[in-house]
């Protein structure tokens, strides 16, 4: 493959992996901000808070049923078409989420309306990973696939980078004024970043593959059915080894933000600030990650990181009982910024290498989006019950923490190494189950 396709290819994976995070982060932050307030009035504000979380949460158990439907269809007809599709549905979700009327203009309407959005939103990104991650890997050099495979994964942290610039700059205006109309800005302005997600997409042919795939008579009829009487073990192995993925990155970034504040006594804006200072150096070593995975092998790399994890559970929160902006910011970036990018730097090129490409698409979405709904969606009210039932002590979040990396060493256990084995060939050997 010629450097200006790889480019191409690269950009066009990232782009569409970051404006799919840019939204759903932008939605999380305006919850408590603006739509506690704005569409889900109640006389106890704690309520209007409760609820406004909970819509946010909604699509983490959303996200399994958008990557069923869009991995269905990026199985039997491609994965370029259905990464348009995605990036369109949860773009135009978004676009609309910044025009919505509120509860004080339509009553009722306004929090069904917004609801309604969010299921869509996560429609779309439950589809959107598994097609921005087969499109990096399914056109990667077999020498690069796991380079390849880790500029989605920047995704995350650029997305959450662009949400918090956005609605820092907004926050600048005066409350009446952002309460009013600011906080809709980001939310509108995000179309121009789809139309030009849409454009470099539209540049690229189907994957090679998955072109392959279609040549040989390889496409599924039914992928989800298939997936699941044949490649089941599989979707569980991406289960497990989604779990210290994704809970101790909700617990890092967004978890932290009231505890190091209520608890602890950290001023707001500086706990942002150190997550903000994390992820940024998170973007940065992905892709070093996923260069090392390169020559060592995937599941080298994800086992030391997960191993990582579990060694800096305790470690992290008594460095941020120290009290002090500089020991936030430590803990922080160690967590967020050195231990976690190993492990999702390689996550999805390793979840791509064991499955076929017929079902491919199906079974790295079944087995990521199940794994965010169970360990992602739920880690920080498990951390937050965890430290009021054990009175505000961070040793049962740290055992959690744990927890999760041994489930996860548990299923990686049952993979094989495929640094030196292609896609390709992993796929002719199962294509005919």
């Amino acid at each position: 493959m010629d450097k200006r396709l790889s480019r191409k290819v690269l950009i066009a994976s990232l782009t569409g992996s970051s404006i799919e995070w840019f939204d759903y982060f932008l939605y999380g932050t305006v919850a408590s901000l603006v739509f506690n307030e704005l569409f889900f009035p109640s006389f106890d504000p704690v309520i209007g808070l409760l609820l406004a979380y909970a819509s946010f949460s909604l699509t983490f158990f959303i996200r399994p049923l958008g990557g069923i439907i869009f991995a269905h269809i990026g199985d039997k007809i491609g994965r370029k078409k259905t990464l348009v599709l995605t990036l369109s549905l949860m773009g135009g979700a978004t676009v609309l989420i910044g025009f919505l009327p509120t509860y004080a203009q339509v009553g009722v309407w306004a929090p069904i309306l917004l609801i309604t959005l969010r299921l869509i939103q996560g429609l779309g990104l439950g589809g959107e990973w598994g097609g921005a991650l087969l499109l990096a890997v399914e056109y990667a050099p077999e020498e690069k696939k796991g380079f390849f495979g880790s500029i989605p994964q920047m995704g995350v942290p650029i997305g959450l980078l662009l949400g918090t610039l956005a609605l820092t700059l907004m926050s600048l205006l005066p409350e009446a004024a952002f309460m009013a109309w600011g906080w809709r800005v980001p939310f509108i302005l995000s179309a121009g970043l789809v139309f030009i997600g849409l454009w470099i997409r539209k540049g690229l042919d189907e994957t090679p593959a998955f072109k392959e795939a279609q040549e040989s008579g390889q496409v599924s009829k039914m992928p989800i059915a298939d997936t699941l009487k044949y490649h089941w073990r599989q979707v569980l192995i991406a289960v497990g080894a989604k779990v210290v993925e994704t809970a101790p990155f909700y617990i890092f970034a967004t978890f932290v933000v009231s505890y190091a504040t209520d608890t602890l006594g950290y001023d707001q804006i500086n706990v942002l600030n150190s997550v903000t200072i994390a992820t940024f150096i998170t973007a940065i070593m992905i892709p070093i990650m996923g260069r090392i995975s390169d020559k060592v092998g995937r599941k080298p790399v994800y086992i030391a990181g997960t191993i990582g994890m579990i060694l800096y559970a305790y470690p992290y929160f008594l460095l941020l009982s120290i009290g002090e902006t500089w020991a936030v910011i430590v803990a922080t970036v160690i967590a967020l910024g050195i231990v976690w990018p190993p492990i999702t730097a390689v996550l999805g090129t390793m979840f791509s290498e064991i499955f076929s490409t017929k079902v491919r698409y199906t079974g790295i979405s079944l087995g990521y989006q199940i794994g965010a709904a169970l360990a992602g969606g739920t880690a920080p009210l498990i951390a937050t019950w965890l430290l009021s039932q054990f009175n505000n002590s961070s040793s049962p979040i740290s055992i959690f923490i744990i927890v999760t990396g041994v489930i996860s060493l548990i299923a990686v256990k049952f993979t094989s190494d495929s640094k030196v084995t292609s896609i390709s060939d992993q796929s002719k050997s199962r294509q005919s189950i």
